[in-house]
């Protein structure tokens, strides 16, 4: 069974975006932001941090928290699909099973 990743939030406020025809430029610079670092979360490359979310909160209304939820359950599933991580995981779960 494949586990769905949760949708990053850059996705999100992407479609928010197209959706008030606001153009990612424009955007960049209402916030004072680089069109690079807003094209690379837009586009799921970077992460939401809790600066950029109370930005988007004072820009666009959306409620920050929602945004920094959305990136932790997003990071949370891709962690989670890291075979190198799972390795480890199960290593350290068998240790401790053994220890306590």
């Amino acid at each position: 069974m494949t586990t769905r990743i949760p949708t990053h939030p850059g996705s999100v406020l992407k479609e928010e975006l197209e959706s008030r025809k606001i153009s990612q430029k424009q955007f960049a610079e209402l916030i004072e932001m680089s069109y690079n670092q807003l094209n690379e979360i837009l586009n799921e490359k970077r992460p939401v941090t809790v600066d950029f979310a109370l930005m988007i909160e004072a820009s666009l209304g959306i409620n920050p928290e929602l945004l920094i939820n959305m990136q932790n359950r997003y990071n949370m599933a891709v962690a989670h699909k890291q075979p190198s991580l799972i390795e480890r995981l199960n290593a350290i779960h068998k240790k401790c099973a053994a220890v306590f």
